[in-house]
């Protein structure tokens, strides 16, 4: 695996973020804008995904980079549950929901992945480089 060194250069946040630049114009328009508290929810918990993958990475350990990529699989399963509701109150459709879910579950698999590397990588992260 190559080294990353900018959030911006880690699938998973560039997935996260698009989950996020997918979710805001669906809670903007029909039924769904009238719904404050599945709308802000939703947009909430869509950019916990994110953010948490950039603590994490931030935080440069990998024992933390995983306890923080285990927050973002929880946010995104709720993004996923949100989806379910909004879909079935009819405030997205079919297509909406099929490519915001499917990303969604793609983050999730990604992540999982990520944590399992991580756990099995010799390399403990930046911060402990120089550490003996």
């Amino acid at each position: 695996m190559a080294t990353i060194k900018k959030i911006e250069e880690l699938e998973i946040w560039i997935l996260a973020r698009k989950l996020c630049s997918l979710i805001f114009p669906l809670t903007e328009k029909g039924k769904f804008i009238s719904d404050f508290g599945l709308k802000q929810q939703i947009k909430n918990s869509s950019g916990s995904v994110m953010d948490n993958i950039a603590e994490g990475f931030g935080r440069g350990g990998n024992k933390e980079f995983v306890n923080f990529l285990s927050i973002a699989i929880g946010s995104c399963c709720e993004v996923k549950s949100q989806l379910y509701r909004a879909h079935d109150w009819k405030y997205i459709s079919d297509n909406e929901f099929n490519e915001s879910a499917n990303l969604s579950e793609e983050i999730i698999l990604k992540s999982g992945s990520l944590i399992n590397y991580l756990n099995n990588s010799e390399h403990k992260g930046e911060k402990f480089k120089n550490r003996k």
